[in-house]
């Protein structure tokens, strides 16, 4: 969170989430997700690999982590735009697996992108309109007879301009999206992803890239829907602000759930601090390259066996690699 943007109004946070000790893969109360065994790899790369995950009913969840943790790839397989290569996962008590990314938006899941998917040539209110679901004039045959579905489009008009009035977009529902700025695109599809009445909303990195003056605008946004009975899931890099609105944090590293906890104490763990300094914040690089004199403590001596080990497993692939490549070329 921006140091001139003006921390969200203090709301209660929710207790009592978890069974027993808090940590990795921990039961919850109340479940509305529950992953077992997903895995997924990219060409021998494992990006996702969680043995088991429960994310709490009608709470603030953060998933965080540095950069190549794999938490959108998590977001892309929960909600169907990915594939595993094994696992399975439920929603609210069903079984996703297979499930693609618009029958669950239909049951109650629904997401927003790193990058918005804003139709830019579209007007912010069509952009709205596109959010509802089960609108007669979708259907081929329906579509030609207005009188089959203007009174539905009307009731979904009110409810769009309702919505836009509530995160101050009404004086832009006849812009085109692509002319809105990209906090004002981040409003607009978290406001397009109520149209669908969800029981989730997973948001991924929703201040990214926006606009100091808008941050507190959106924060006051994901508290409002957590009171209004959802629950939400959230990508975040700004610790600010999950302190502020989590009411419980799940951390990856390397594609694996290494900590699980309220937002208070989970920041402390070691699992988190290493996942965001490096396991070998300690080690005096200089010292283990050569460059400067001194001593290697333990850390620095288990961070040399580790390169070592590392080193000797690529240079034995690479070996087994041209082995297999004079092979094939006689």
């Amino acid at each position: 969170m921006s140091a001139d943007a003006a921390p969200p109004t203090p709301r209660p946070k929710s207790t009592g989430l978890h069974k027993g000790e808090a940590g990795p893969g921990c039961a919850k109360v109340d479940p509305i997700i529950v992953a077992d065994g997903v895995k997924r790899e990219f060409g021998g790369l494992v990006a996702v690999d969680v043995d088991h995950l429960e994310i709490p009913r009608g709470a603030i969840t953060a998933l965080i982590g540095p950069n190549g943790a794999g938490k959108t790839t998590l977001f892309n397989l929960l909600t169907g735009f990915d594939k595993p290569n094994e696992g399975s996962w439920s929603f609210d008590g069903t079984n996703l697996a297979g499930i693609p990314a618009y029958k669950t938006a239909r049951m109650g899941q629904v997401r927003t992108f790193q990058l918005t998917k804003s139709l830019g040539l579209l007007t912010v209110l069509e952009n709205m309109k596109l959010g509802a679901t089960g609108q007669s004039g979708e259907h081929i045959f329906s579509s030609i007879l207005p009188f089959l579905w203007r009174a539905q489009d009307k009731q979904i008009e009110v409810k769009a301009r309702d919505l836009l009035t509530r995160f101050k977009l009404d004086a832009k529902e006849k812009d085109f999206a692509a002319s809105l700025s990209g906090g004002q695109r981040k409003l607009l599809e978290m406001a397009r992803a109520l149209m669908s009445d969800p029981t989730l909303v997973m948001l991924d990195e929703p201040m990214a890239g926006v606009n100091p003056a808008l941050t507190q605008s959106l924060l006051d946004h994901i508290l409002d829907l957590k009171d209004e009975g959802m629950t939400v899931l959230f990508v975040e890099h700004d610790m600010h602000m999950v302190r502020h609105i989590a009411d419980w944090v799940v951390v990856m590293a390397e594609g694996r759930v290494v900590a699980e906890g309220p937002p208070e104490t989970v920041m402390k763990e070691r699992a988190v601090i290493d996942a965001y300094l490096g396991a070998h914040q300690d080690v005096d690089l200089g010292v283990v390259t050569g460059r400067y004199e001194g001593e290697l403590n333990t850390a620095a001596i288990q961070m040399v066996g580790e390169t070592e080990a590392l080193d000797s497993a690529i240079a034995a692939e690479q070996r087994e690699q041209r082995k297999q490549a004079t092979e094939d070329d006689a």
